[in-house]
């Protein structure tokens, strides 16, 4: 399994990331002109992840019934059209209805991309394909930003632009080659059993996504009341997201060989140092377009390196629902966690925002080592088990038990064969009982003899 078995895929997404990206941050910094508070732009953002969670089972549905390509073309002319409804009407709460549906639509997609891949792709390869995928979004958001900056006056050219890229996304999933995905299989979804399966990888999705939502909603508010100019955001934003995008590949690579528990958390620490940085260092232009960078680095890393974890932990006919599973805690993440950080911020000052990324950071780094020393006290590792000469170990039931041999061979020697040690066994019990066989033969012959020789 290479990265060339999906460019479509891989196009598409990119195709769709480049509009939902200069769509995002256009309309924080239109809001923000038009002297809308941060507590409403929160909550515009809450509103388009209310859409991803409600997404998710009207999603579902729509897969099942029609396909996942149907499924695809259906969603984005979905988006499109709300995208069109930003530039015919700009009142507040028309914005809130419509970026709930412009959610529901984007969850359909996302769930048609992702589950496609995971089905598809063999574990081995599994971190590295979702890490180009994930780089094809980063790219995407970094050349959909940065265009923000052609359009000074935030004016409805934009929107243009963005209902451009969006309609030819549906090009390369329409006219794909590559083999369907397999037709969903009926199940009653419920993220709650994947959260015993994979607690650690959904934990982190939950509360990153808080901090990945507020970068994109928020920090442009931030730097615009600090006086940077659209032109300067932008390059911030696009310099950011770019950083997330060159750590894709390695990072990919590095969780195809490395415990991923291990990155995330080393990613968690990383991320909540350079948040407390940016809030005791100056806040010019010149200093944060480097430090956000590094912000960039491990932010963006953190949502593959989950995903792939989770992955790894649920069997093949789980892809669909692990996929909506991370889709909807990253929504239930950032939907709740937007609103309540920008109130705060409007409460106490727009330069808590960082801060406040900081300490969430350092919360889930707190959680993921109490989860993973848990996890590692209940879980026997090698050195804590010893094979004993047991009843069961040297039984042919035993191999039943091996995961290491075959089902159908284990069964084989079960039924049809014994081990020498047992074949050896019977004939030491085979030769004690003919021995006992003679002595009672021979015992009973003398027996015979001492009868005759009384009676004469």
């Amino acid at each position: 399994m290479t990265i060339k078995s999906f460019p479509a895929l891989y196009f598409s997404n990119l195709l769709l990331a480049i509009g939902t990206g200069l769509l995002t941050t256009y309309l924080a910094l239109y809001l923000t002109k038009s002297n809308v508070n941060a507590f409403w732009i929160g909550l515009l953002m809450s509103s388009y992840y209310a859409g991803l969670l409600t997404g998710s089972k009207a999603g579902y549905l729509l897969i099942k019934q029609v396909g996942h390509i149907r499924a695809y073309a259906a969603s984005t002319g979905l988006i499109i059209a709300c995208c069109a409804m930003h530039a015919l009407n700009d009142h507040i709460a028309v914005w809130l209805v419509v970026r709930f549906i412009f959610g529901i639509g984007m969850m359909c997609n996302f769930m048609v991309l992702e589950s496609w891949l995971n089905e598809q792709a063999e574990h081995e390869h599994r971190g590295r394909i979702f890490a180009f995928y994930m780089i094809t979004a980063y790219l995407g958001m970094v050349i959909g930003q940065y265009t923000i900056s052609w359009f000074g006056n935030l004016g409805a050219e934009p929107l243009l632009l963005v209902i451009i890229c969006v309609s030819l996304c549906i090009i390369p999933i329409a006219t794909t080659r590559r083999i369907h995905p397999s037709p969903l299989k009926e199940t009653h979804f419920s993220v709650l059993p994947y959260w015993h399966k994979t607690p650690q990888a959904l934990t982190t999705i939950l509360l990153s996504s808080m901090i990945i939502s507020c970068f994109y909603g928020l920090s442009p508010v931030l730097m615009k009341e600090s006086g940077f100019s659209a032109q300067q955001i932008a390059l911030i934003m696009s310099s950011t997201v770019l950083a997330g995008l060159i750590a894709q590949w390695p990072m990919g690579y590095l969780s195809d060989r490395y415990p991923r528990s291990l990155l995330i958390r080393i990613n968690v620490l990383c991320l909540a140092i350079v948040c407390i940085v940016i809030c005791i260092m100056p806040f010019t232009f010149e200093y944060l377009l480097s430090v956000s960078a590094l912000f960039g680095l491990f932010a963006f890393s953190l949502y593959p390196l989950a995903s792939a974890l989770a992955n790894s932990r649920v069997e093949q006919d789980d892809r669909v629902g692990v996929s909506t599973a991370l889709l909807v805690t990253f929504g239930v993440g950032a939907g709740f966690g937007t609103p309540l950080i920008a109130k705060a911020m409007d409460i106490f000052g727009y330069s808590l925002l960082y801060a406040l990324m900081a300490s969430i950071a350092s919360t889930l780094l707190v959680i993921l080592i109490f989860m993973n020393t848990r996890l590692r006290s209940e879980t026997p590792q090698n050195s804590d088990y010893i094979v004993t000469t047991s009843d069961l170990s040297s039984s042919p039931l035993a191999a039943t038990l091996d995961p290491r041999i075959d089902e159908e061979v284990a069964h084989e020697q079960l039924l049809n064969e014994k081990p020498e040690s047992e074949l050896e066994r019977d004939g030491e019990q085979e030769a004690e009982s003919d021995k006992l066989t003679d002595n009672t033969d021979e015992n009973a012959g003398m027996a015979g003899d001492f009868e005759a020789h009384k009676k004469e």
